[in-house]
């Protein structure tokens, strides 16, 4: 070779190591995407702070051990500058990272270098799978924006012990529920910690075979030091927790080829055994064996477009709800827990709410699944179904029937349960949508009940959104108001930020496929904000100083129901501790009388109420952590006293106990109780794939008790075993029988994928 031709492919590859971002459109399907950039080496930035990194072809496949011991990590640079969103916004991370995209003709490979001047104070606490306490602990996410879209994307996760955590992406917000097949393994070294992600192409969602981009992003976040890094800025008004979800702020990916369609073909067939006792039931009974068999079917029409079925669904395996306090007239939210309904959960949710990551509060939330398969507090069979989710060119998916069955003790008939969701993308990170659902025959057993929705999501600028939607219910009979609307906005910067909304529901709405907490009501809410941060940031990183105002009339507008002023002051300390003050005063108009504990009833009148609470929370790097809460006003003419605490005890990573205690002295001028609610729950975790919890409750104002038992072992990625033991009494001494209702099942499922 002539010395002019080695020096012509020596300044070629110093090239590539620095090689300019083009802009170049591609198409995807029919859609026309962002500009792909040229492939870099590794990873480039230019000068505004976009960053483009590449995959990279391995021959062969990885072992997944977390040891980074293949000659590929020797001869491919690493993906490292990871930027601090907090606690110094912009900064280089005080620990560094090195990371590599690999892929081969089965599997996308993840892999990580995490170094640690102090490995010997990492935050190590948590090893049950899809935890929200992982967070809480030193970890490594990868997220993929695999349509590119700037709007959705899946969350990989783990942390030195090799727990591990998926959730789906959906509008910037995060489905905590949605679980996918992938492996994942972690190991020491001297300066730290390395990890292997092995994530299948069958279990991703993408535009069709061949070359991609994607987007991309990675997180690092060395608890120890309260510190967050990502491989792109990340501005630190995206919070902490949220920030991650922020999809339209993500790298671009380049360089992943993916395989030629396959089958695309999932079943997950099911067998359970039980034996159940209820002595609460219209028609009690002791001891009623059953088995069963059912199974789930999943079938890829596009590599982005899945169906799914099921047939004979049991969900023996879900764990029973936490019981809550309630001393309102509206009725409670509880979460669903059920897997079936969980993975296209984000894709139905409806106008800002319904993604299942907390209560909705009054807005109405137009499919809520828990009104499939289960009344009056018990489970109604689940006779087969079908489920169609995902993309096309532009446009978001969503399809759901469900058939129940007969279920006479818990006064449900035959139902069929229907939604129809559809989005559009429009502008960069927008889309407008409509739903539909339909309930036959509705709640009294006779009827049909249907609604009909627009909506649309609007990420306008940086920390800038805001959405809405107008909606109407429509039940054969039933005459008046039948509508919702809603609108609100947001601006969410760090140091200021302020909100506002008006919502709407109508007298006769009714969502009888959702939940709506009350109805003939007009809402107005407006908040705002100041977040200073100290200039010497030794022991606090920010304060917060927060006030609200709540405004709640009937639905014409001729009578006030509810006023709220709240004023709060936070602290978030840089040890990740926090305390908060809050002084509410409120008005509140009864409508009707309703009882609030046995034998205390509160009449209807207008009560007006004041209220101080303080609370403090722990950091999960303690032994003991959790928040602790004290309160004490005026409650309808009379005084309530609370007190509260909710935390976890980690003994070592593979045990813990998590107490929660919930007590409430209340007198009123009608009558004086005590509203309290314990529960604990002991955790064993032998391994990230393996876990034994015990659920106890007491409920003193109830007079029960209730414990259970549940064991999971996912023996293999997507086949579990589960055993599941619960039991219910009543503590009155004066009853007659002490128990109230029993259950042991055992449950199997195992995955088939071709």
């Amino acid at each position: 070779m002539t010395a002019r031709a080695c020096g012509f492919l020596a300044g070629l590859c110093a090239g590539l190591a620095s090689v300019p971002v083009h802009a170049q459109p591609i198409a995807v399907g029919r859609t026309v995407m962002a500009a792909a950039p040229d492939p870099p080496a590794v990873i480039t930035r230019n000068e505004d702070g976009r960053v483009t990194a590449r995959a990279i072809r391995t021959t062969q496949p990885l072992t997944i051990d977390g040891r980074l011991d293949e000659d590929v990590y020797r001869s491919i640079r690493a993906i490292d500058g990871f930027i601090q969103q907090e606690p110094s916004e912009g900064a280089p991370a005080s620990e560094p990272t090195e990371a590599w995209i690999l892929f081969d003709e089965q599997n996308l490979y993840v892999s990580a270098r995490c170094w640690d001047s102090q490995p010997e104070r990492e935050v190590l606490t948590e090893m049950r799978r899809d935890q929200n306490n992982i967070t809480q602990n030193e970890s490594f996410t990868a997220v993929f924006d695999t349509f590119l879209d700037r709007r959705n994307g899946l969350f990989f996760q783990t942390t030195p012990l090799g727990a591990f955590r998926d959730q789906a992406i959906v509008d910037d917000g995060l489905n905590v529920n949605w679980n996918t097949v992938w492996d994942v393994r972690t190991a020491r070294f001297e300066g730290g910690w390395t990890l292997e992600m092995s994530i299948p192409f069958k279990s991703l969602r993408y535009p069709g075979p061949g070359p991609q981009v994607w987007g991309l992003n990675m997180r690092r976040v060395v608890k120890w030091k309260n510190e967050y890094s990502y491989v792109v800025a990340m501005p630190a008004s995206f919070g902490t927790g949220n920030a991650i979800a922020r999809v339209g702020s993500v790298a671009t990916l380049v360089g992943v080829e993916t395989p030629a369609q396959s089958l695309n073909l999932e079943i997950k067939p099911y067998a359970v055994s039980s034996v159940t006792t209820d002595r609460t039931a219209a028609r009690p009974f002791s001891n009623d064996r059953n088995a069963d068999v059912g199974f789930d079917f999943k079938y890829g029409l596009t590599r982005s477009l899945i169906a799914d079925v099921t047939v004979n669904t049991d969900f023996a395996q879900v764990e029973e709800d936490v019981q809550q306090v309630n001393l309102t007239r509206f009725s409670l939210f509880f979460p669903e827990k059920r897997d079936f309904f969980l993975e296209g959960q984000g894709l139905f949710a409806f106008g800002g709410v319904g993604s299942g990551n907390g209560t909705p509060g009054d807005v109405p939330v137009l499919f809520f699944s828990r009104r499939i398969g289960l009344s009056q507090g018990q489970a109604v069979p689940v006779l087969g179904g079908a489920r169609l989710t995902g993309r096309s060119g532009r446009y978001s998916i969503g399809a759901l029937n469900i058939e129940t069955g007969h279920h006479e003790s818990a006064g449900a008939v035959k139902t069929n349960f229907s939604t129809i969701r559809v989005k559009r993308d429009v502008l960069r990170r927008s889309n407008v949508g409509v739903i539909a659902t339909r309930r036959t025959p509705d709640a009294s057993g006779t009827v049909s009940n249907t609604v009909l929705g627009v909506d649309g999501n609007f990420f306008l600028f940086t920390n800038v959104t805001a959405n809405g939607y107008y909606a109407r219910s429509h039940t054969p009979g039933v005459a008046g108001d039948t509508t919702s609307y809603r609108g609100a906005f947001e601006y969410a910067g760090d140091r200021y930020g302020v909100s506002g909304e008006h919502l709407l529901v109508g007298e006769r709405f009714d969502a009888q496929t959702g939940y709506v907490r009350r109805t003939d009501f007009r809402r107005t809410l407006g908040e705002a904000r100041f977040s200073p941060r100290p200039r010497r940031r030794t022991l606090v990183r920010k304060f917060n100083f927060i006030g609200s105002l709540d405004y709640v009339t009937d639905a014409r507008g001729s009578s006030v129901e509810n006023r709220r002023a709240l004023g709060r002051f936070q602290t978030d300390f840089q040890s990740s501790d926090q305390f908060a003050l809050d002084y509410t005063r409120e008005y509140e108009l009864v409508p009707r009388s309703f009882a609030i504990a046995p034998g205390v009833v509160v009449p209807a009148a207008g009560y007006s109420s004041r209220n101080v609470r303080a609370s403090y929370s722990l950091g999960q790097q303690r032994l003991l952590s959790g928040r602790a809460a004290i309160g004490h006003g005026t409650f309808y003419d009379g005084t309530r006293t609370e007190a509260s605490y909710n935390g976890r005890i980690g003994i070592v990573p593979q045990f813990a106990f998590e107490p929660s205690v919930s007590l409430n002295w209340v007198d009123l001028p009608f009558g004086e109780f005590r509203a309290t609610l314990l529960n604990s729950r002991f955790i064993l975790t032998p391994t990230p794939r393996m876990m034994v919890s015990s659920l106890v409750q007491l409920n003193p104002s109830a007079h029960t008790v209730s414990a259970s038992v549940r064991w999971r072992w996912e023996y293999q990625p997507g086949s579990e075993l589960f055993v599941v033991y619960s039991d219910g009494r009543t503590t009155d001494s004066g009853a007659a029988q002490g128990l109230l209702n029993r259950t042991f099942a055992v449950k199997a499922t195992r995955l088939v994928r071709f």
